[in-house]
């Protein structure tokens, strides 16, 4: 065994607990904890950044301020320190987007330039994409046979949970490290943007002792506290889904709905591994003809849509909860995207740069092919007739208004405008739009 240094570099994997790359890398030798403030995550929104500089701060305090910071293009800066430090290995957790697959190809050929290896251990999925495959060896384009083979690979997989390492060997550089300012992120709730650990692991601790025995009836009601909220924190690694579903109760059907979440995440993130052009393209290129509009009045309509003032409350009321807390409730979200792209007919790929610009769990894969899902472009096995109708969706979600009036303080007064379309032209409008695309 070597007792050279050698370097792990975090990315989206911010936590000492159940990380398999970690232990990998102290397996070897002295590990030197790094991350790198990538100038392609200056695109990310302040409330994504202010997420990022919260969990950066708790994994500084957890490695006993051994944690390096460092600015600039991974590829340089890895030549650099793992040249300084006399490393012969960097170690990380795989990246599967597009951006990170083709920036590790990058780095590790450079690496390899300079006498040192590129070492990719475990994933921030429960299942990493390609490992859900059909018998003949073939991906799924479905969500629920996906899920049945998710849960049989799963069961034979190995675990990967493992309590954060004690007393590891920490080494540093001599130069200092470089810091990362939060935002001024003007929210009106900051606890998403909280990911100390501590924190992540008081809001688990109370979902599942409380409303995940009822998830199946809550998740869908907005006015409730009834989903986990841990999306930010999964989307930064800083807890392991695994952690989450070593809690869960087979016996339990809230338990196993709760545990379908989980495995769409895995679902998505195969998608995008397989067709990394559909992060902003069209999975249904069949569908790639649908007129969409991109004029003047197209922009004002987008306008309005974002603001939070088209008239209909619930889609009101879920575009201006994402302004306020960095975060929409899931049902909703499918409510706002579907009337964005079937109401205003706007392009898809509009709505989804948005949420990725204002929500904290901003993660390329969930975002846009949950866009895709709603715009009927996506995974979905006949998607394109569905549009929801957002009056009938706050009746049935939000009966009482709860939410709506939360977040509207003005509904019901001369200060909130009247619909800006009607929903019941613009569906057959809509439904005309696809069946010519479909049809050409």
């Amino acid at each position: 065994m070597s007792a050279s240094p050698v370097v792990l570099w975090f990315r989206r994997d911010l936590r000492l607990e159940d990380h398999q790359a970690l232990l990998r890398a102290l397996s070897v030798g002295p590990v030197l904890p790094l991350f790198i403030v990538d100038p392609a995550f200056a695109q990310a929104g302040e409330p994504r950044q202010a997420a990022l500089a919260s969990a950066l701060a708790d994994l500084d305090r957890a490695t006993d301020g051994a944690l390096v910071i460092r600015h600039g293009k991974p590829v340089e800066v890895l030549v650099d320190v793992a040249t300084s430090l006399g490393a012969t290995e960097v170690h990380v957790t795989r990246d599967y987007g597009p951006y990170g697959h083709a920036r590790d190809a990058e780095v590790a050929t450079a690496l390899r330039a300079v006498g040192c290896r590129l070492i990719g251990t475990g994933s921030n999925y429960l299942v990493a994409p390609g490992g859900v495959l059909k018998d003949d060896g073939t991906p799924y384009a479905v969500f629920t046979p996906f899920r049945r083979r998710w849960k049989s690979v799963l069961s034979s997989s190995e675990a990967v949970l493992a309590d954060a390492p004690r007393d590891p060997n920490w080494v540093s550089l001599n130069a200092e490290s470089e810091s990362i300012s939060p935002p001024e992120c003007d929210l009106s709730d900051n606890s998403l943007t909280d990911l100390s650990s501590a924190n992540v692991n008081f809001r688990w601790q109370n979902f599942s002792q409380g409303s995940l025995h009822e998830y199946g009836d809550l998740r869908d009601v907005p006015a409730k506290d009834g989903t986990s909220r841990l999306s930010p924190a999964l989307r930064f690694g800083v807890i392991h889904p695994a952690r989450l579903l070593n809690d869960l109760d087979p016996s339990s059907s809230h338990h196993d709905t709760f545990e379908s979440e989980l495995a769409w995440r895995d679902f998505y993130a195969d998608v995008l591994a397989r067709r990394p052009d559909s992060a902003w393209a069209n999975l249904d290129t069949k569908l790639n003809g649908i007129v969409v509009d991109t004029d003047r009045a197209a922009h004002e309509r987008f306008a309005v849509w974002c603001n939070g003032m088209t008239g209909f409350p619930i889609v009101d009321a879920g575009m201006r909860q994402l302004l306020a807390t960095g975060w929409m409730h899931n049902r909703v979200r499918m409510i706002v995207a579907s009337f964005l792209v079937k109401d205003l007919h706007l392009p898809w790929q509009w709505g989804a740069k948005w949420f990725m610009k204002h929500l904290v769990d901003g993660d390329l894969a969930s975002n846009n092919h949950g866009w895709q899902w709603a715009a009927g472009t996506g995974t979905d096995a006949a998607p394109y007739f569905r549009v929801f109708n957002p009056t009938a969706q706050a009746d049935r979600f939000d009966p009482l208004r709860e939410y709506q009036q939360r977040w509207i303080p003005e509904l019901g007064t001369d200060q909130y405008p009247a619909p800006m379309v009607d929903h019941g032209a613009e569906r057959k409008e809509a439904l005309r739009r696809y069946e010519a695309a479909r049809a050409g």
